[in-house]
């Protein structure tokens, strides 16, 4: 019996789909404002080391509350593992994860019962279920990528080769110098920036954004070095189009490059070419306009992905919007909300990578025998 290529188990399509991946999947639950949220992860190899503190670090990472640039929600994101663990390591066994939730403020959403906040799912999901947990979005809020956080923590044991590394390139049409760009400086700044100057401009963006009650979007950067040439699948199964769907799964994610993206339609087919000369141990890539990726297949240069996320919906300034019984409204969203919400995503976007990474590696090892 073949490998089923499909981007979702066939038993599942037709129903509320809230699981990703084939060989290594994770269901996440949980909404805003229950009482937890979680990720269970199934698939995974026996016998890797694992513990909540190799998982906790990459949820602090997300976590809110750490400066005045992110929501002022203070929430620990605590994980505790609940099954698939024996004696510190993996047993092959669905991996349970749970975060509880501590700081809930439900009443700040006492208003959004009876009309739509423009710009979030409140419509859609009324539309679609014909009725919609409004509290902080429910299972559309954000808050469910610690969920998918926890599950990335476990999907970096499966491919211990490759190095993830996410960040911010560019806030409110402010990008990065790619000349000073330093990976040091990913972890000295708020903002995940590599470009000390421009963290110090994005200072200013975000907080003044924030006094206004307004918000400012982002783009995400995220590499990973040292994925070997052979993972992926021609046509159904391709590396980079599972990427493409991790990554828009994202809450507030509207746009996904692989390599050059977009600007590859404004190049010639010599300047797009990725030259090669031989190596020492296979191909020397002398450009990587594809990033890492050929026919749905890794090259083994770095993978990259550019990941755009919209200025966050909940803001203080009043939108045109209109009633769950179809009358004009004007709506201001209350509560706690990210003045740029893809600050907090370079976590989110290093564990959908991670994710599916790990399960291509896999499904290459199913198919080829090889790592």
């Amino acid at each position: 019996m073949g490998v089923d290529f499909l981007p979702y188990p066939r038993q599942s399509r037709p129903m509320s789909v809230n699981t990703f991946g084939r060989l290594l999947r994770f269901t996440t639950w949980g909404e805003s404002h229950g009482p937890a949220l979680g990720a269970v992860v199934d698939g995974c190899p026996p016998g890797l080391e694992l513990s909540e503190g190799v998982i906790q670090p990459y949820l602090d990472a997300r976590r809110p509350g750490q400066s005045k640039f992110t929501t002022q929600r203070q929430e620990p994101d605590a994980v505790r593992i609940l099954s698939g663990l024996f004696e510190g390591r993996t047993t092959g066994t669905p991996i349970s994860l749970m975060i509880e939730n501590v700081d809930q403020r439900s009443k700040d959403y006492s208003d959004v019962a009876k009309a739509y906040r423009p710009g979030h799912a409140d419509y859609a999901y009324d539309a679609k279920y014909g009725f919609r947990d409004y509290r902080g979005g429910g299972r559309s809020s954000a808050r469910e990528t610690a969920a998918r956080v926890a599950a990335g923590a476990v999907a970096r044991l499966v491919i211990p080769e490759v190095t993830i590394t996410g960040y911010v390139s560019e806030i409110g049409g402010d990008a990065i110098d790619r000349a000073s760009f330093d990976a040091g400086e990913i972890g000295n700044n708020p903002f995940f920036c590599p470009d000390a100057a421009a963290a110090r401009r994005w200072e200013k963006i975000v907080d003044d954004a924030r006094k206004a009650g307004s918000s400012v979007g982002a783009v995400v950067e995220c590499v990973a070095i040292g994925v070997p040439a052979g993972w992926g699948a021609p046509l159904y199964g391709k590396l980079d189009a599972d990427l493409a769907a991790g990554m828009m799964g994202i809450n507030a994610v509207k746009g996904v490059e692989i390599g050059d993206g977009f600007a590859a339609a404004r190049l010639t087919g010599e300047q797009n070419a990725d030259p090669m000369r031989p190596g020492t141990d296979g191909p020397q890539f002398l450009a990587n306009h594809a990033g890492g990726i050929a026919g749905g297949i890794s090259t083994g240069q770095p993978v990259l992905v550019r990941v755009a996320f919209k200025p966050t919906s909940s803001i203080l300034t009043p939108q045109q919007t209109i009633t769950r019984d179809g009358h004009a409204a004007d709506m201001f969203t209350k509560g706690r909300h990210d003045p740029c919400v893809g600050i907090r995503g370079v976590p989110v976007v290093e564990a959908m990578m991670a994710l599916v990474l790990a399960d291509h590696k896999l499904l290459h090892r199913g198919q080829c025998g090889a790592g």
